[in-house]
Protein backbone atom coordinates (compact mmCIF):
# COMPACT_ATOMS: atom_id res chain seq x y z
CA UNK A 1 0.00 0.00 0.00
CA UNK A 2 1.00 3.63 -0.35
CA UNK A 3 3.48 4.77 2.30
CA UNK A 4 4.65 8.35 2.62
CA UNK A 5 7.10 9.35 5.34
CA UNK A 6 7.91 13.01 5.84
CA UNK A 7 10.95 14.40 7.62
CA UNK A 8 12.92 17.60 7.99
CA UNK A 9 10.59 19.77 10.02
CA UNK A 10 11.62 21.74 13.06
CA UNK A 11 11.73 25.10 14.78
CA UNK A 12 13.20 27.94 12.76
CA UNK A 13 13.36 31.70 13.13
CA UNK A 14 11.52 33.98 10.71
CA UNK A 15 13.53 34.31 7.52
CA UNK A 16 15.12 30.92 8.00
CA UNK A 17 15.09 27.85 5.79
CA UNK A 18 14.14 24.21 6.03
CA UNK A 19 14.16 21.34 3.57
CA UNK A 20 11.40 18.79 3.90
CA UNK A 21 11.78 15.29 2.50
CA UNK A 22 9.25 12.58 1.77
CA UNK A 23 10.15 8.94 1.23
CA UNK A 24 7.55 7.19 -0.92
CA UNK A 25 6.91 3.47 -1.29
CA UNK A 26 4.17 1.03 -2.23
CA UNK A 27 3.56 2.47 -5.70
CA UNK A 28 5.49 3.36 -8.85
CA UNK A 29 6.59 6.81 -7.79
CA UNK A 30 7.75 8.04 -11.19
CA UNK A 31 4.26 7.65 -12.66
CA UNK A 32 2.48 10.03 -10.28
CA UNK A 33 2.26 13.73 -9.64
CA UNK A 34 2.93 14.56 -6.01
CA UNK A 35 1.98 17.38 -3.69
CA UNK A 36 2.71 19.02 -0.40
CA UNK A 37 -0.19 20.15 1.76
CA UNK A 38 -0.20 21.71 5.21
CA UNK A 39 -2.46 22.21 8.18
CA UNK A 40 -1.97 25.15 10.48
CA UNK A 41 -3.19 25.01 14.09
CA UNK A 42 -6.97 25.27 14.18
CA UNK A 43 -7.30 25.47 10.40
CA UNK A 44 -8.17 23.15 7.55
CA UNK A 45 -5.89 21.43 5.12
CA UNK A 46 -4.22 23.78 2.63
CA UNK A 47 -2.62 22.79 -0.67
CA UNK A 48 0.93 24.18 -0.92
CA UNK A 49 2.61 22.84 -4.05
CA UNK A 50 2.49 20.10 -6.69
CA UNK A 51 4.94 18.62 -9.16
CA UNK A 52 4.34 16.58 -12.29
CA UNK A 53 5.47 12.97 -12.45
CA UNK A 54 8.58 13.84 -14.43
CA UNK A 55 9.34 16.93 -12.39
CA UNK A 56 9.19 19.40 -15.26
CA UNK A 57 6.05 21.21 -14.12
CA UNK A 58 5.49 22.74 -10.72
CA UNK A 59 2.66 24.65 -9.09
CA UNK A 60 2.53 26.77 -5.94
CA UNK A 61 -0.08 28.49 -3.88
CA UNK A 62 0.35 32.25 -4.08
CA UNK A 63 1.51 32.67 -0.49
CA UNK A 64 4.65 30.56 -1.04
CA UNK A 65 5.60 31.51 -4.61
CA UNK A 66 9.19 32.68 -4.80
CA UNK A 67 10.01 31.22 -1.38
CA UNK A 68 9.33 27.48 -1.68
CA UNK A 69 10.66 25.04 -4.28
CA UNK A 70 9.26 21.57 -4.84
CA UNK A 71 11.42 18.90 -6.42
CA UNK A 72 11.68 15.14 -6.73
CA UNK A 73 14.20 12.37 -7.34
CA UNK A 74 12.45 9.54 -9.14
CA UNK A 75 15.51 7.30 -8.87
CA UNK A 76 15.28 7.51 -5.07
CA UNK A 77 11.47 7.74 -4.74
CA UNK A 78 11.88 11.02 -2.88
CA UNK A 79 9.92 14.26 -2.83
CA UNK A 80 11.34 17.50 -1.43
CA UNK A 81 10.20 20.95 -0.41
CA UNK A 82 12.85 23.62 0.01
CA UNK A 83 11.42 26.41 2.12
CA UNK A 84 13.23 29.74 2.30
CA UNK A 85 12.20 33.04 3.82
CA UNK A 86 9.96 31.29 6.31
CA UNK A 87 7.26 33.34 8.01
CA UNK A 88 5.28 32.68 11.20
CA UNK A 89 2.21 32.02 9.04
CA UNK A 90 4.02 29.04 7.50
CA UNK A 91 3.77 27.26 10.85
CA UNK A 92 1.88 24.03 10.20
CA UNK A 93 2.12 20.29 9.91
CA UNK A 94 3.34 19.56 6.40
CA UNK A 95 2.22 16.44 4.57
CA UNK A 96 3.45 14.70 1.47
CA UNK A 97 0.46 13.70 -0.65
CA UNK A 98 -0.40 11.35 -3.50
CA UNK A 99 -4.04 11.69 -4.53
CA UNK A 100 -5.90 11.40 -1.21
CA UNK A 101 -3.10 9.61 0.64
CA UNK A 102 -0.89 11.44 3.10
CA UNK A 103 1.87 10.62 5.51
CA UNK A 104 1.84 11.42 9.22
CA UNK A 105 3.37 14.79 8.55
CA UNK A 106 6.26 16.83 9.90
CA UNK A 107 5.86 19.87 12.12
CA UNK A 108 7.26 23.20 10.96
CA UNK A 109 7.28 26.00 13.51
CA UNK A 110 8.45 29.48 12.57
CA UNK A 111 8.98 31.62 15.62
CA UNK A 112 11.51 33.93 17.20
Amino acid sequence: QVQLVESGGGLVQPGGSLRLSCAASGFTFKYYAMSWVRQAPGKGLEWVSSISNGGSTTYYTDSVKGRFTISRDNAKNMLYLQMNGLKPEDTAVYYCSKDQARGVGTQVTVSS
